[in-house]
This record gives structure tokens, sequence and C-alpha cells, in this order.
């Protein structure tokens, strides 16, 4: 019989003061909250060695450990649906993800992910997360463009778990955002939490529950009237970080329907010729460029590119030819 599988996580500064089960949810964001406060409440989960319940208030660098519960029983069902893939050894998988792809499967999005389309292509894929998420490590956006790394074996999930844990995983980001900012470049420190009243967002919230901290650099890759092409590293990795980050110094990405106000431009909009109705973007300008890791087979430290896709390509095209 299978062993249940436990996993151990080190209380961070950011994480301090948070209640126990917020920070596995954080964590282990394959389960949900309520199947997760089950786990505590069945004594699986210790802090430093000690049972606790969901409400305990963590401190740092305190050692929690918990037995992960079983997957769900929904598995992603192999689909044939074509990937652009990057890059490819025995540990890891590299795919640049196009837009409107679902990463895993989710309440109406059961079919068309990018689970779906890596159990078909691939034999093996770590299962560290689960039936439904193989091979998942991270995640982007339904929107969001570009490189997405995969793991095909758990030994490679965990090597590369501990390096977005630690911060040593560096993500380079494109973005076409409107209007420009004032600054060339500059670092965007605000921590982000749940938004008080929308769910499906996400803002700055100075001294919530729910808020971490949060850090993200740009700078001006091009510019043109009305608009910029920039580059982004976001040293943390919270939920719609970049998104939220750029919304709040007031250059919001490009058709993000969430933070922007508008999900798609038309020729008609670069122009001014509101008769030319010719869509040229429909989904948020956020591309995932870049990645740099370590290798979990070789050691050696590996950075993979993802071009950017045709839409995005048009919209740059379009703004060079008209702004």
């Amino acid at each position: 019989m299978t062993q249940p599988l436990s996993e151990i996580r080190i209380v961070e500064i950011e994480h301090v003061n948070m209640r126990l089960d917020s920070f596995l949810v954080q964590q282990f964001p394959q389960f949900s909250r309520a199947k997760l406060q089950r786990v505590v409440g069945k004594g699986q989960v210790t802090v430093d060695g000690v049972i606790s319940k969901s409400s305990v208030k963590l401190k740092a660098q305190q050692r929690v450990e918990i037995v992960l519960p079983s997957p769900d029983s929904v598995t992603a069902i192999p689909e044939n649906i074509p990937l652009d893939v990057l890059y490819e050894d025995e540990h890891v998988v590299a795919v640049n993800k196009p837009s409107e792809m679902v990463v895993h499967p989710a309440k109406g999005h059961w079919s068309g992910t990018l689970t779906a389309a890596l159990a078909f292509r691939f034999e093996q894929l770590s299962q560290v997360a689960g039936e439904t998420r193989p091979g998942i490590v991270h995640r982007l956006d339904r929107d969001t463009s570009g490189v997405i790394l995969v793991a095909k074996s758990d030994f490679a999930h965990h090597h590369l778990s501990r390096q977005f844990e630690q911060r040593t995983i560096e993500k380079e980001y494109w973005a076409i955002v409107s209007p420009g900012p004032d600054r060339d470049r500059d670092i965007i420190q605000k921590p982000i939490g749940k938004h008080p009243y929308q769910r499906e967002k996400m803002a700055i919230r100075d001294g919530h529950s729910s808020s971490r901290d949060a850090e993200t650099f740009y700078e001006v890759r091009q510019r043109f009237e009305g608009f910029a092409l920039l580059r982004l590293v976001p040293k943390t990795g919270r939920t719609h970080q970049i998104r939220v980050h750029l919304a709040h110094v007031g250059c919001p990405v490009l058709c993000d329907r969430l933070y922007s106000g508008r999900a798609r431009v038309t020729r008609g909009d670069f122009t001014g010729d509101r008769m030319d109705q010719e869509v040229i973007l429909g989904r948020q300008a956020l591309h995932a460029k870049q990645i740099t890791f370590e290798s979990p087979g070789t050691g050696d430290i590996m950075s993979l590119n993802a071009p950017l896709k045709e839409d995005l390509e048009r919209t740059l095209k379009t703004l060079a030819s008209t702004r």
C-alpha cells in the first residue's frame, strides 16, 4: 500500500501571524480549504512537532508538517491538444502556453486544459500535486501566455518546488500597458490581499490579514504614444501580482478584463478611426517570456525563452505603425 505523502514547510517572515489553515491553502493550492481543514482536524498537521488547530497563528521559522490528503477522484483526461514544447529532458518539460488555456481542471473548465494536453503527450509526469494536476509545479493565469515548467518525476517536482519556495527561480514577463509609466524603471513594493468585495480579484491591502508582501521590478523596453512595452521581474509570486501592481501605479495591462476595464482593443482604438473595428487583441497583454532555474538532472542553471504569441506580436506591430 502506498504510504501517505508528508510535506514540510518552514514559516517565512511574510507568513507570521497567518492562520495555519490559510498558510496551508497558500502552500498547497491543489487542495480546497475545507479539505485541508479536515486534515488538520484529523491531527495530521503539526507545528514544531505539536498537533495544531486551524486557527493557530504562525511564528517565523516554525516547522509545519502535513500528511497530504489523497487526491480527488477526478483525473486529468488525456486530450490530443497541440503543445508548443520549448524544452524536454528526462526530468522537466517547458511549454509555451497559449492564452485562453487553463492550466488544470476546475469548475467550468473540465476540458481543454494544459494537464489534459500533457497527459496525452507524455507517458510520465509527477503525481505530487495529485491526479488532476500531473506535472504541475506552478501556474499561469488562463489568459497569460508563455513559458511554464512541468515536472516529469516526483524528484524533479520536489527539486523545482524548493527553488520556488526559496525564490531562486527567476521569472521574466513582458507586458503591454496603457498608459506607459512615467519612469523608465522602478520597483513596486505593495502588499497584495483579497479584494474586499470582488471575489475573483486581488487588491493592494495594507495591514489586512489576507495581505502578503509583494515586489515587482519593471523597466520600459519600448514606448508608444499612450502605450509601453515593459519587462517585469517579480521577486514574489502572489496571485495576479503583476496585474495588480501595474494597475496600482496607473499602468494596467492592456485588455486585462479585471484590472483595466476593457477586454479587447481594435485597430480603430490605435488609429482613432471609430469605424475600424478589426480586433487586434482580445486578451490581457501579459506573457511569461523567460524562466531561469537549476536543472533537477544536472544542477546546471538553465534559462528558457518563450517567443511572443502572434497576437502580441501583431499588437506591437500595430502600435509601431500607428503610434
